[in-house]
């Protein structure tokens, strides 16, 4: 019998027997745990910092979606410049945003790839769902993307892109 040292006099206690040590497994678990968390902590600080950052450029060669996972060149000849078109997705229902199939849905930002109600497949980054511009292409799906000023956005698409 493996016995510590003995209790101080006049205690109940006369010996203290330590348990086995435990194995490494609940350590590791805890360490799988905390990465995991680690994890998506850091994927919702990324999905905030992006709601403030994503942006749109557009020159001759074609647009470009940066500041966020989703963001994306798109050449000139993929854009159907004619269709381009100003939207405000709380009057315009064929357009609204009806299945998230990939992206994220916070409270004011939805980003990534969704189906909208008219059932067409559709890349958004939307903050303000009245002011959006609507961006169709050859390639089977649309973009959506909330801007400050969607009718500046849609003649410089027409200007720019229809010279590339």
């Amino acid at each position: 019998m493996l016995a510590l040292d003995p209790a101080p006099e006049g205690s109940q206690m006369k010996y203290v027997f330590p348990i086995i040590p435990a194995s490494s497994g609940p350590i590791w678990l805890f360490v799988i745990i905390a990465v995991f968390l680690l994890g998506i902590v850091t994927l919702f600080g990324y999905l905030a910092f992006s709601s403030r950052h994503v942006h749109l450029e557009v020159g001759e060669g074609g647009l470009r979606i940066g500041g966020d996972i989703y963001g994306r060149s798109i050449p000139a000849s993929s854009v159907a410049i004619d269709a381009v078109k100003v939207l405000n997705l709380k009057q315009d229902e064929a357009y609204r945003l009806k299945w998230r199939t990939n992206g994220s849905g916070l409270p004011g930002y939805k980003s990534g790839w969704f189906k909208l109600a008219n059932g067409e497949k559709a890349l958004v980054f939307i903050t303000d769902p009245t002011r959006v511009i609507y961006i169709p292409t050859r390639d089977g799906y649309s973009i959506l993307m909330s801007v400050a000023e969607p009718d500046q956005v849609k003649e410089r698409i027409k200007e720019n892109l229809a010279k590339g």
